[in-house]
């Protein structure tokens, strides 16, 4: 079978997903278009990143219980709705303060639909071999997204200006919402116990403090008393968090989950390919830009090589994962991508183009040859009823990782862009060599569909 059954179901559930991923793309590409225009430097350029990441990984948690609970369908609808919106406002914004909030707008509303996007994947195939090419083709689906944002990202931005990378969110942004409507059947409610609205709380006071702490300490310095401050709070914060579920009688982060290792591993690479990744994606974006003094066109298509080849070996993974099992593509896609990062590590300022290219391919080889088989087997380990928490846990680690990265990478390149952006490659680097280590260990060895 070379294509799952209901493809009407696949492409709208795609779309949704799509939105989200073409934003972080696009925008990368247009960031210093809107910091001259906007007055600010590296620190107000990661807020516009990761505050539409923070919101988006800090509330996804509740999206998929609160899926779960008023039905998968709906949210997804009212999320994709959400996310709409605050594109044409961010589109519209006056300044920097307005743009970070508007954007944090948009995370809430990623985080709603997204964890839904893949329980309903979950609830309208029931043949393990059917779901995972699904997943393989959504995952390929959100793969033209992240090939296209920088490209696209960069016609926009010198064709008009950074505000129109969030307004094309707009046709897409309605497209989904009449494709669902129209084509995706409702998924069946399942409410367990009470939302805990304490652990929400603490969750974002955790993360938040942590993405303040580092984007802050790159600028103020590691010993401001602020940012000692904030990442104090999100120690506590983060412990508090982690005791409160133990106890909880119906915890927002179920343990009952993390006691199959294959999900413990999956959410753990989830992590790791999210904080390589995009941290990645966003220095080379600047890079290209403020160091090679590239336009923003010719740093997209810098970029295309790397993100054009997601989508072709998205499909390949979802292919080899249905006939082999998770555990080979993730261990294998990890050690590539590991290795492109170290490569990058060794980039001079004046590198040809070619030098800084093919690493960049190698992670993105890499990483898009693991992520659909660890999208599955996170799924896959997740009981059918549970898809909606499941997924979004899933994603609340991804979304976490690249928060992370993005924060770090971002506060090391603070003194000397280069030395900083060594530093940064080579962590990611041996964070994806520890990943590849951690899939064979711990995701089932004969899983085959």
């Amino acid at each position: 079978m070379l294509l799952p059954r209901h493809p009407r179901v696949l492409v709208a559930v795609c779309i949704g997903y799509f939105m989200a991923v073409l934003d972080s793309t696009v925008v990368n590409v247009a960031l210093p278009d809107m910091a001259r225009s906007l007055g600010t430097g590296i620190a107000g350029m990661q807020w516009v990143v990761d505050g539409y990441a923070l919101l988006f990984a800090s509330l996804l948690l509740t999206a998929g219980a609160l899926g779960d609970r008023l039905g998968n369908r709906g949210t997804f609808v009212a999320g994709l709705a959400l996310f709409t919106l605050a594109s044409g406002l961010c589109g519209i914004a006056p300044s920097l303060g307005a743009l970070v909030g508007f954007r944090a707008l948009q995370g809430v509303g990623a985080a709603v639909q997204v964890p839904a996007s893949l329980a309903l994947l979950r609830h309208a195939y029931h043949d393990p071999a059917e779901r995972a090419q699904a997943i393989g083709i959504w995952a390929a689906a959100t793969g033209v997204a992240v090939a296209a944002g920088p490209v696209v990202g960069g016609i926009l931005t010198h064709a008009w200006s950074w505000r129109s990378v969030f307004l094309v969110n707009l046709p897409v942004g309605v497209l989904g919402i009449w494709l669902t409507l129209r084509h995706v059947p409702a998924a069946p409610r399942h409410e367990d116990g009470e939302l805990d609205l304490i652990a929400q709380a603490l969750g974002i006071t955790a993360l938040g403090g942590l993405t303040f702490g580092l984007i802050q300490g790159g600028v103020w310095g590691w010993g401001s008393a602020p940012v000692i401050l904030a990442l104090l709070v999100a120690g506590v914060a983060g412990l508090l968090f982690y005791l409160g579920e133990r106890r909880a009688a119906h915890p927002m982060l179920p343990p009952a989950l993390f006691r199959d290792p294959t999900f413990s591993a999956a959410n753990a690479v989830g992590a790791i390919l999210s904080f390589g990744f995009y941290g990645e994606l966003f220095l080379m974006s600047l890079f290209f830009q403020q160091v090679q003094h590239r336009s923003p066109l010719a740093a997209g298509l810098a970029l295309l090589p790397q993100t054009a080849v997601i989508s072709l070996m998205n499909f390949v993974s979802g292919q080899v994962t249905a006939r082999r099992g998770a555990r080979l593509p993730m261990a294998l896609g990890l050690a590539i991508g590991g290795a492109g990062l170290l490569g990058l590590a060794l980039v001079g300022a004046r590198a040809a183009l070619l030098s800084v290219v093919a690493p960049m391919l190698a992670v993105g080889v890499g990483a898009s040859l693991a992520m659909p088989a660890m999208t599955h087997a996170a799924i896959d380990h997740t009981p059918k009823e549970r898809a909606g928490i499941g997924s979004a846990v899933l994603n609340a680690s991804r979304q976490v990782g690249g928060v992370v990265g993005i924060a770090l990478l971002g506060a090391l390149i603070g003194g000397h862009f280069i030395v900083g952006m060594h530093r940064g490659m080579l962590l990611a680097g041996a964070l994806f060599l520890v990943g590849s280590g951690l899939s064979l260990v711990f995701v089932e060895r004969s899983r085959r569909l």
